[in-house]
């Protein structure tokens, strides 16, 4: 993998990652596609439609079905799904922690029951790794220790510990496999700024053989913290993190959020929000959000966004939206996806674009003003 910096505003950066798949600028969103696939849309709606260079597949999902093995029989994800751009797998330790009562967390990993049939699993470190190999992912997750917030210091101290441990023995087993995959190691701490710091510097000191981790992400936020809370655990976190590398928000989430983050310095993102929100009826615009089963919808010939150019905008009104939410319509989940995950991808377009002029702080100013309209 390859990571150039184009550009600096600020702490808002402008950069190319460059996979085997594909070339990713950013900031970049990533559509969530859990089970190998961005709900109500497939392969070409992403590529061709939406453009989308890098999606996020779940390593927990796809290994209890239909499995890895069988992933890995049928050529990887890329040939399996028909996305043939980059993918990034989480290690399923979100998924983990999701499960309540059905999972044991050790130090040799984690012990969990299945969703979908109460079968017994077990997660180690390098079966993580492995997992993600049959996956034949571009962008591989370490597993981390994650925990809910608030939480005790010890609980925080622990899962540092944990999650520095996890990621040595990640790596280890990366670099003696030989693999061309890119694995990411995860920064944990809380909101407590010292535990972030100690998480980031332990994380960013680990080398094995001459290698260290292709990039880092900053996990366990968006998990019940304040929203201010979660901007300035960023932005205590970000002066320990390498700056030739990248940074991956997990999970993160709104549109400001997203904007937030970047003015801290970080290039990549993922989140259901904007396909789950879609789903309910919750669309995404210039103006803030936008509730399209109300009323006053049912005759409007307008577009959901005057300003956005996506495929729905181009040809679809509010009042036929309205009428496919309300008709429970299978088409609608296809048409308001699309636009709310063109939205996420033309912001942070638009950021990048901004960055590189060196204009950010107008591009956050008027992003701000618009949605307060």
């Amino acid at each position: 993998m390859k990571f150039n910096i184009e550009g600096v505003d600020g702490k808002a950066r402008a950069a190319t990652i460059i996979t085997e798949h594909s070339e990713i600028k950013t900031p970049v969103f990533m559509p969530v596609g859990t089970v190998g696939a961005v709900k109500s849309l497939d392969a070409l709606d992403l590529m061709e439609i939406l453009d989308a260079k890098i999606i996020l597949g779940n390593t927990y999902h796809l290994y209890l079905r239909p499995g890895d093995e069988v992933i890995k029989k049928l050529g990887g994800l890329h040939k399996f799904t028909g996305y043939k751009r980059s993918f990034l797998t989480d290690s399923g330790g979100f998924q983990a922690f999701s499960l309540g009562d059905n999972v044991k967390f050790t130090d040799e990993g984690i012990l969990f029951k299945s969703h979908i049939d109460g079968s017994s699993h077990f997660f180690s470190p390098e079966k993580v790794i492995d997992i993600q190999y049959n996956l034949n992912s571009d962008i591989m997750m370490v597993l981390d220790d994650l925990i809910p917030l608030p939480n005790t210091k010890e609980r925080i101290k622990k899962s540092i510990q944990r999650t520095t441990e996890w990621a040595y023995r990640s790596l280890v087993h990366h670099i003696n496999k030989n693999k061309k995959n890119n694995l990411f190691a995860i920064v944990q701490g809380g909101i407590d700024k010292e535990f972030r710091r100690i998480s980031a510097e332990s994380l960013v000191e680990l080398e094995y053989k001459g290698y260290s981790f292709d990039g880092f992400a900053i996990g366990g936020l968006s998990v019940g913290e304040e929203n201010q809370d979660m901007y300035d655990t960023i932005e205590a976190t970000e002066p320990y993190l390498p700056k030739d590398k990248p940074r991956y928000l997990m999970g993160v989430g709104t549109p400001e959020d997203i904007v937030e983050a970047i003015d801290r310095g970080v290039d990549m993102f993922d989140c259901v929000m904007p396909t789950r929100n879609a789903r309910n009826g919750y669309l995404f615009t210039t103006f803030g959000t936008l509730r399209i089963k109300n009323a006053k919808y049912k005759l409007d010939e307008s577009p959901i966004d005057e300003k956005c150019n996506c495929y729905t905008c181009k040809n679809f009104s509010r009042a036929y939206l309205n009428h496919l939410f309300k008709a429970k319509e299978l088409t609608y989940f296809r048409l308001a996806s699309i636009h709310n995950l063109h939205y996420y991808l033309n912001l942070v377009k638009e950021a990048r674009e901004a960055i590189l002029k060196r204009e950010f702080k107008k591009f956050k100013k008027e992003f701000y003003e618009l949605r307060a309209q």
